[in-house]
């Protein structure tokens, strides 16, 4: 059986975000650089991230309530009294 020949990899991120982040695979019982391991092997593994990345889509609701903040923005002087999305509330 071989060694497994390692290299050396640097990071730049947020200081709280890696103080945060060794504390949570501490916890789980890994070093930070053990859990990026796993990363990585998962996603050679999946040939990709190893989690969904996708644009977060506004449900209806929201999409109305963008639609009519648009509208009194562009019509300021014509639109009178509380909006829809105020009187609901």
């Amino acid at each position: 059986m071989s060694a497994t020949e390692t290299t050396n990899f640097t990071v730049r991120l947020d200081s709280r975000v890696k103080a945060d982040a060794e504390k949570l695979f501490n916890d789980l019982g890994m070093t930070l650089s053990g859990a990026f391991n796993i990363f990585l092997h998962q996603a050679l593994l999946v040939q990709g991230l190893p989690f969904p990345v996708r644009k977060e889509t506004p449900n209806r609701k929201t999409l109305d309530a963008m639609r009519e903040a648009v509208a009194l923005a562009d019509k300021p002087k014509k639109t009178a009294g509380r909006s829809k999305a105020a009187k609901r509330i």
